[in-house]
């Protein structure tokens, strides 16, 4: 298993701050962003060798709902889960729940056409492993 990609999902109250200063001040590029049902709203800046995500809690909610299907993120403002791209999401579920993690959810298809599984690492902090599917992209 080797991740290609390593992204940190912050959820905040006041995305717009957050996303002023990762942005304007921090200097970081808006990679993608995107709106959903609920006033869900995720910017993803790049970095050279990661992204930073900023969620609000509508968003972080949404996307429980459709990687688990129930809420399972820990309560903002200790919500903190680091999502991994890699090139099988079924063989890195697999080898991840073999080296420790609890498997909160199996691998999902998302709206944003990607295959999301939803892990617990050991310590408690919880992950994403994601492989992307295809060029064309659904609002996240």
């Amino acid at each position: 298993m080797t991740a290609t990609q390593l992204r940190i999902v912050v959820e905040t109250e006041d995305f717009d701050a957050a996303l002023r200063f990762y942005r304007d001040a921090l200097g970081l590029p808006v990679q993608e962003a995107f709106e959903g049902e609920g006033d869900a709203r995720v910017a993803i800046l790049a970095v050279p060798s990661a992204t930073l995500e900023i969620a609000n809690p509508a968003q972080v909610a949404l996307i429980d709902r459709v990687e688990v299907g129930r809420p399972t993120s820990r309560p903002y403002p200790l919500s903190i889960r680091v999502a991994f791209e890699v090139d099988d999401v079924r063989a890195t579920t697999t080898a991840l729940e073999a080296g420790g993690a609890e498997v909160i959810a199996q691998p999902v298809e998302t709206p944003w056409r990607s295959l999301n599984a939803r892990l617990e690492a050991p310590g408690g902090m919880q992950i994403t492993a994601f492989q992307e599917l295809g060029p064309q992209r659904a609002q996240r």
